[in-house]
Formats: C-alpha cells, sequence, structure tokens
C-alpha cells in the first residue's frame, strides 16, 4: 500500500465542559463528553521514495513546520525509528480543510489524529490504539479523543477517556465568524474553577429518563467566550430560540440538537447571512475505522 486517500478527521461537539480545578502545573482539570459528527477535513497520504514529510498544498493561517498535521507525522516517525532502528519513508500530506479554526470542534486536533492512525497503517508501524494516543497527548488533550474514536467520557486534562453512550440525534452548528484563541479563555480571571464534579452515571440516567433534548450541565467556558467576543453571545442567543443552544469547548462554534435533518434544515433556512451554519449528525464512532 503506497496511498491512503479521503481519509475522515471529524469535528467533535462537547455535550458539556466543566472546569472542576487545577493543578499545580496550571493545567485545568476537566469533565466533559465528546461527541463525534459527520462534518470533516480529509487528509490524503502518499508514500515518497525519499525520507521528507511534506503537507503539499498551502492551508491559510497555517505555516507547514507548525501544522499539527506535520509535527504528528514527525513524532510518529521518530517513534518508528526508535523502535525499529529504520527511518520510515516519507510522505506527502494533502489537507483539504473545511472546519474552522478557532471553532472548538477540534479541527486540527482531529486533522493529526487521522495523520497518526493514517501513517500507522502506511507505515506498518504496528502500535496499539493506546500507544498511539500516549504518543499524541503531547499534541494536546483533544487528539488523543479522535484516536479513541467514539463517544467518550473525558476527565483529567482530557485524556482519562471511557465510552459513553449519548443521544442520536441531529445538530446545527454556527459559525459567528470569530476565532477564539483557547489561551485567552483558560486564562481568563472570570474563569470557573470549581465546578462540582459529577459522575458519568449523572450524565446517561439524566438523558435516559428525557423525553427532549436538553442538554445536561453546562459550558463554563462560555461565559468567558461570551463576555470577550460578542458575536458568540449574539449565537447562543439566537440559536436557543430552536433548541438548548450552548457553545463547544473554548468557541467559538454554538450549536444545539434537533431531532431531525429536516429540522436542522428548517433552522439553517434562517440563519443570518453574517454567520455560517452547517448540520452535522451525532456518530458512535469514527468514520476512518472503515477505511483502515
Amino acid at each position: 500500500m503506497n496511498s491512503l486517500k479521503n481519509c475522515p478527521a471529524p469535528a467533535k461537539l462537547n455535550l458539556f465542559l466543566h472546569v472542576t480545578g487545577r493543578r499545580a502545573d496550571g493545567y485545568h482539570l476537566l469533565q466533559t463528553v465528546f461527541q463525534i459528527i459527520d462534518r470533516s477535513d480529509t487528509l490524503d497520504f502518499e508514500l515518497r521514495a525519499d525520507h521528507e514529510i511534506r503537507r503539499v498544498n498551502e492551508v491559510p493561517g497555517v505555516l507547514e513546520d507548525s501544522d499539527l498535521v506535520i509535527r504528528a507525522a514527525r513524532m510518529l516517525a521518530a517513534e518508528v525509528r526508535k523502535r525499529t532502528g529504520a527511518q520510515p519513508q516519507g510522505v506527502n500530506i494533502t489537507l483539504h480543510k473545511v472546519l474552522p479554526m478557532g471553532g472548538g470542534v477540534g479541527g486540527g486536533s482531529s486533522d493529526a489524529a487521522t495523520t497518526f492512525m493514517a501513517l500507522n497503517k502506511l507505515w506498518n508501524a504496528g502500535l496499539s490504539k493506546q500507544e498511539l494516543m500516549d504518543l499524541a497527548l503531547p499534541l494536546g488533550a483533544d487528539v488523543p479523543f479522535f484516536i479513541f474514536g467514539e463517544t467518550a467520557w473525558a476527565e483529567g486534562v482530557g485524556e482519562a477517556l471511557r465510552p459513553v453512550d449519548a443521544p442520536e440525534c441531529w445538530y446545527v452548528v454556527i459559525e459567528p465568524g470569530v476565532q477564539v484563541p483557547t489561551p485567552t479563555i483558560f486564562t481568563s480571571e472570570h474563569l470557573t474553577r470549581n465546578t462540582p464534579v459529577v459522575n458519568m452515571s449523572d450524565f446517561s440516567s439524566y438523558h435516559a429518563n428525557r423525553k427532549d433534548l436538553r442538554q445536561f450541565g453546562k459550558n463554563d467556558l462560555q461565559q468567558v467566550a461570551t463576555r470577550l467576543f460578542p458575536q458568540v453571545s449574539d449565537a447562543v442567543e439566537w440559536l436557543d430560540a430552536y433548541g438548548d443552544a450552548r457553545m463547544t469547548g473554548s468557541g467559538a462554534c454554538v450549536f444545539c440538537a434537533v431531532r431531525s435533518e429536516e429540522q436542522a434544515d428548517a433552522v439553517l433556512a434562517r440563519v443570518p447571512a453574517a454567520w455560517t451554519g452547517w448540520k452535522a449528525k451525532a456518530l458512535k464512532q469514527h468514520p476512518i475505522i472503515e477505511k483502515l
């Protein structure tokens, strides 16, 4: 096998996101549920005759050497070299970007995770899922989740993952036209850092006993993002007329759950022209599993 084409790198939504504390090293302790959805970037991988690792297309705003895709590929190459004593073949990577940057849907992290999984296959590296997750963690707490590859209850800094069931539904997602830098949110003096710890069973029983699609918990980062970025506040207020709207991750994207694709289309038909809106279906597992 010399290539893998059209490899999906799906978005995620944080169905809730609680900040429960802060470690001595400054990292925040979180509880969240990560939900994979069916909107995605895609990547193409083609082995080279030499050992160069290259991204062969331009991605606006992302230099090649700082791209998480390239960093992931180089990390895996170093691990292969460490294990085998041999440098793997080089690779050309094409990244077809759809997911917004600074949107809280995990686009860059998902791109990196797909790179780890695809090159593990192309290079016959033989790393297990857990080994890939451990290798990926330094690139960000969201990256191991995408390798984990299914709806997950997450704790710690986001790396302690367990599978969990979540409502089967469609989502309407609004991009309010602003990028929200994650460090800006987490360093804010207005961030709540002491939300009481909950159990996974609290989340599961909440949704098992509800007939509507109101979401569990809240997003502690939302109050900071809406304070600093009025566009996010406006999007939450507008979308809340159609469901239980909230921000995902550290923002800027805002979402609500609806029961059907038809309902999603009806909401999207009313989205103000200044914003980008799209629909997505909740997925039980990462779509790359069928390809690999």
